[in-house]
């Protein structure tokens, strides 16, 4: 079932000449991570905004869960969560008052807020003022508040950035449990590296349109070359991945010379929006 339908949206900001949105098309399913990858300018934010509600105006249809998000009225962030790239704190409250804050306005049950804290490391700081905050201690407050309310649909922007690798992987960790939940993922990034783990599908942005969309494993493999580039002695020879196991000269290297490395010669996601757009991922 797909909770999120984009059909041909459009948007012009005012006094612009250009669309930042020139015609998406993309469809999101029920417990899928989507990632949205494209260089600053390219409309992800926009797009993202206009799925959220807080832009209206736009060309062509939006839908999640079947209703354009400006006719779902305050119920829709009952229902949805979402993490910034630029934290939107309360400097002057502490970590856990800007959790506490924010769970009474969304009223109802929320999860435990020091619970919360405790998994991206910072329950150690719950009573620190967010002021003293290092931007990526920000980034996992952000972060965990989308989660706060438990909503069945995850906007996250740009999640790891300003993270080290241990809490970067700490976050990943929990997108991925929110997925084994049932929970949706909208994931907007330029980190290939993690839109390669966390998504089931992602979509190359550029120039307010979408140039591919597939799943990593499909992409990569169809813009890789059939070879292995086999290392050794400080230099390396690629060998034709087809025959490979009856080809004559990398069984003679094979015993013969001390192996450093072996790789398939597949396409990075990097390499596929380069050819893709004509752009790098800057």
């Amino acid at each position: 079932m797909s909770v999120i339908e984009v059909n041909d949206l459009t948007f012009t900001y005012p006094g612009s000449a250009e669309p930042a949105v020139a015609g998406m098309d993309f469809g999101v399913g029920a417990g899928e991570i989507f990632g949205f990858l494209g260089p600053s300018g390219a409309g992800k934010s926009t797009t993202q905004k206009v799925l959220i509600g807080l832009l209206t105006g736009h060309g062509g249809s939006v839908s999640v869960w079947g209703k354009d998000p400006a006719d779902w009225g305050q119920d829709y962030y009952r229902r949805i969560g979402v993490s910034f790239e630029l934290p939107n704190l309360y400097r002057k409250l502490t970590a856990l008052e800007n959790l506490r804050f924010f769970a009474d306005l969304h009223g109802g049950t929320t999860r435990d807020p020091l619970e919360l804290l405790d998994q991206v490391g910072l329950r150690d700081h719950a009573n620190t003022r967010v002021a003293k905050f290092s931007k990526g201690m920000q980034m996992r407050l952000v972060f965990i508040r989308a989660l706060l309310h438990d909503p069945d649909l995850l906007f996250l922007d740009e999640p790891t950035s300003g993270l080290d690798p241990a809490n970067a992987r700490i976050v990943k960790d929990m997108v991925l449990a929110e997925k084994a939940r049932g929970k949706t993922v909208f994931l907007t990034t330029h980190d290939m590296h993690c839109a390669e783990e966390l998504c089931n599908r992602v979509a190359f942005v550029a120039d307010g349109r979408i140039a591919v969309l597939g799943t990593p494993h499909d992409l990569k493999l169809r813009r890789s070359e059939r070879l292995v580039r086999v290392a050794y002695r400080g230099t390396s020879k690629d060998f034709p991945l087809d025959g490979l196991a009856s080809d004559a000269t990398f069984q003679e290297l094979l015993r013969n010379e001390r192996i450093e490395t072996m790789h398939s010669q597949e396409a990075s996601l990097d390499d596929i929006f380069v050819e893709a757009t004509g752009r790098s991922l800057t």
